[in-house]
C-alpha cells in the first residue's frame, strides 16, 4: 500500500489532558473534514477548538503539499498522546502541600483522500 498518500498535522504541548482530548478525537475519527469541523464547532469542550485547528492544518497540508482534493478528504487517524506534566503544589492544612498535575497532550491528525 505504498500508493496511499497521507497528510498530517501535530499540535504539541496542548494544555488539556490526553484523556479529555481522546474523547473528542473518537467523535471525529473517520469523518469527512467538513463534517468533523461542524461537530467540533458546536462542542462545549475546551479541547474541541484546538483539535479543530489541527484538523484545518492537516487539511491545508494535504491540499498544498500533496495536491489532494479538499472535498474528498477525511480524517483517517487522530489521537491524543500524553505530553509532559507540569507539577505544581497547593498549600494544605498544617503546613503540608498537595500535588497538582497539569497534564499536556500531543494531538496528531492524519487525513487521506476517499
Amino acid at each position: 500500500m505504498a500508493d496511499i498518500k497521507e497528510a498530517r498535522a501535530i499540535a504539541k504541548y496542548v494544555r488539556t489532558s490526553p484523556r479529555k482530548a481522546a474523547k473528542i478525537c473518537d467523535l471525529v475519527r473517520g469523518k469527512n473534514i467538513e463534517e468533523a469541523l461542524a461537530i467540533l464547532k458546536f462542542m462545549p469542550n475546551n479541547g474541541a477548538e484546538i483539535i479543530a485547528k489541527v484538523v484545518k492544518s492537516a487539511a491545508a497540508n494535504a491540499e498544498n503539499n500533496f495536491e489532494m482534493d479538499k472535498n474528498k478528504l477525511y480524517i483517517s487517524k487522530v489521537w491524543a498522546n500524553q505530553g509532559p506534566t507540569l507539577k505544581r503544589f497547593m498549600p494544605r492544612a498544617r503546613g503540608s502541600a498537595a500535588p497538582i498535575r497539569k497534564r499536556t497532550s500531543h494531538i496528531e491528525v492524519f487525513v487521506q483522500e476517499r
